[in-house]
């Protein structure tokens, strides 16, 4: 009897240490979940960009066919891959940022390649297309900071005592993080 009433005692113990943890992980889930809607909605901006760019850019003359298709496949591809914000996991968030890191790549080819294009620079679409493009870079940028940090806060809460005990009671699994691209941690050459 005694023994049964300690193996009690101790499970409320550990239930009331921890049972003040649930509300807030369950409020950093959610955080975390709320960032990766952000996320979510500058990549939905620049895709929505790009249809624009392309047409404004297939009206120069003879423009590098090959290139335009590239953008419109890699759009494609990036929209088709959705992650479930219940389902955070460095896994998905890896496929994910392959399919937009393809379409970042063939956004910098066209960029790069309408730079001989003296027409094409000149025409103010293009140019407000381009700073909108760049700006939504920067947007994106910032919202998978703030999403790393929301999952650094969750991540660090579940896994810190006595929290790692109703996260575990609860099923509160660790979120994944963006992470850079192979090979961003070379500088670039360029050449003149």
């Amino acid at each position: 009897m005694k023994k049964l009433f300690a193996a009690i005692l101790v499970i409320m113990a550990t239930m009331s240490l921890s049972s003040c943890s649930y509300n807030s992980m369950v409020q950093m889930d959610e955080n975390v979940k709320a960032k990766w809607g952000a996320v979510q909605s500058q990549y939905q901006r620049r895709s929505d960009l790009i249809p624009n760019l392309v047409a404004t850019v297939k009206g120069a003359a003879n423009f590098e066919k090959s290139t335009l298709t590239d953008v419109i496949e890699a759009r494609a591809k990036a929209t088709s891959v959705q992650v479930d914000p219940t389902k955070l996991t460095p896994e998905s968030i890896e496929k994910f940022q392959a399919a937009q890191g393809q379409l970042s790549q063939a956004l910098g080819r066209l960029m790069v390649v309408s730079e001989n294009y003296p027409q094409l620079k000149a025409n103010e679409n293009f140019l407000g297309l381009q700073a909108q493009i760049e700006g939504t870079e920067n947007r994106i940028n910032i919202a998978r900071m703030d999403f790393n940090n929301a999952v650094q806060e969750y991540n660090s809460k579940i896994r810190s005592f006595p929290a790692n005990i109703t996260a575990k009671m609860f099923s509160f699994n660790e979120k994944g993080y963006f992470q850079s691209e192979a090979g961003a941690d070379k500088a670039p050459k360029v050449q003149f």
